[in-house]
């Protein structure tokens, strides 16, 4: 069996930056959404997932796999959501033992408020910060990185977003 090479010094300062620099967008953006807002990023992911969806309503298994959780923490979650009036659990057409999940009137007013300035976030702290040629590098490394890992786990799947489109999860 051939030895498996580690990373060099250099491979691992530039995984390093990359991880450490994510960590510290993600973070910025979480708070910056929740002082703007008061949603979570949590809270943004699932509504973006369902502002996304056909009809607007989706089982809480396809949602789990939309924003890539775990359908335990999706659903307490979902009933966090649920007490705050973010979204509602209804009646499943098509299926009498499951429900489906919509936004409530209050979580499509909270959604509709929170984009425009978390995209506004979005465009400062990561668009505004590269060069059209380092965002389109930016984009290819994440697809590569994308493709890899879905390659890596074939049981899993993760849905493309629509163009335009970021949800923090």
């Amino acid at each position: 069996m051939p030895e498996r090479k580690l990373p060099t010094r250099e491979e691992l300062r530039t995984w390093r930056d990359f991880i450490e620099t994510t960590e510290a967008l993600r973070t910025i953006l979480a708070a910056r959404l929740q002082d703007d807002t008061d949603l979570s990023p949590g809270d943004y992911a699932v509504l973006l997932a369902l502002s996304e969806a056909e009809h607007g309503r989706l089982r809480s298994s396809e949602l789990a796999v939309v924003i890539g959780w775990e359908r335990s923490r999706l659903s307490h979650h979902l009933g966090r959501m649920e007490r705050r009036g973010l979204i509602r659990r209804e009646k499943c057409s098509t299926d009498s033992r499951g429900a489906d999940i919509a936004m409530a009137p209050t979580g499509a007013k909270a959604f509709e408020t929170a984009t425009f300035p978390h995209l506004r976030a979005v465009r400062e702290l990561f668009i505004d910060a590269l060069s059209p040629d380092q965002l389109a590098a930016a984009g290819e490394i994440a697809a590569a990185l994308h493709t890899h890992l879905d390659l890596r786990r074939p049981n899993t799947h993760t849905p493309k977003r629509n163009p335009g489109t970021e949800a923090n999860r």
